[in-house]
């Protein structure tokens, strides 16, 4: 089967949680796993274990997930928090060695919200803290009680590789669960789409094959949630797979 790695989400230890109340769980979002499985296709949580056995284990997949969750820590992308955002250094390290394992073997990569973002710090990029803080007149881009049943507007960047790969929808929607955003872009990213509001909603790695290394700012993992109404998210995924060896 091809193995799929799949980065972490993290809790860490909390002594009012009943269960492993002072260990630190890594998981994974239920419909991330089923975004990813197909068949012959196995998903593979990668742990947080020590580096030669995180690199030995990195060897054996074919391509990378990077899934959504906690903010990045503004240190991450050079800066100092400007309020109650402080994010997940730890996680921030351990998905940034991910990443450079994937660039650096020319793996293939799949970032999603927070992996997106993630991707956009490893290339130099910065991030709004919070948008509703920074652009108040920003369009709401999270809602803590309808989370993935709000949506947007896809405004996809003409002639760009989301352009093909979506030549056939018509105002193309996606759903929205963020409250960070980029800022500044990294460096050899190609922006694929923005929201209908200005922010950066997906791009491409340009020193790869055309969605071989991308992001996008929405989970298509979520699309059931508003099924019929958002762009097609198997077609993101056949993408990444289309580079899987």
């Amino acid at each position: 089967m091809i193995k799929i790695g799949i980065s972490s989400c993290f809790m860490y230890p909390d002594k009012d949680r009943a269960v492993f109340g002072l260990k630190s769980l890594s998981y994974i979002e239920n419909d991330m796993a089923r975004y990813v499985t197909q068949e012959g296709i196995l998903p593979v949580l990668i742990p947080d274990v020590d580096d030669p056995y995180l690199t030995a284990i990195l060897s054996e997949v074919s391509g990378i997930v990077l899934q959504g969750g906690s903010d990045l820590a503004p240190e991450t992308y050079g800066e100092k928090p400007i309020g109650r955002w402080k994010g997940d250094a730890h996680r921030d390290q351990y998905e940034l060695k991910i990443l450079d394992f994937a660039i650096k073997n020319s793996l293939p990569v799949l970032g999603i919200c927070r992996g997106f973002q993630l991707m956009n710090a490893y290339f130099g990029g910065t991030l709004f803290q919070d948008i509703n803080t920074q652009l108040p007149e920003a369009n709401d881009h999270r809602s803590a009680e309808l989370y993935d049943a709000i949506k947007h507007p896809l405004k996809i960047v003409q002639n760009s590789f989301f352009d093909k790969i979506y030549s056939d929808v018509e105002n193309p929607q996606v759903n929205t669960v963020h409250h960070q955003a980029i800022k500044d872009l990294g460096s050899n990213l190609e922006v694929y789409a923005h929201s209908d509001d200005g922010f950066i909603e997906a791009f491409g790695y340009t020193k790869e094959p055309e969605g071989k290394v991308m992001g996008v700012q929405w989970h298509p993992e979520f699309s059931d949630t508003q099924k019929g109404e958002l762009v097609d998210h198997k077609v993101l995924y056949d993408a990444f797979l289309k580079h899987i060896k």
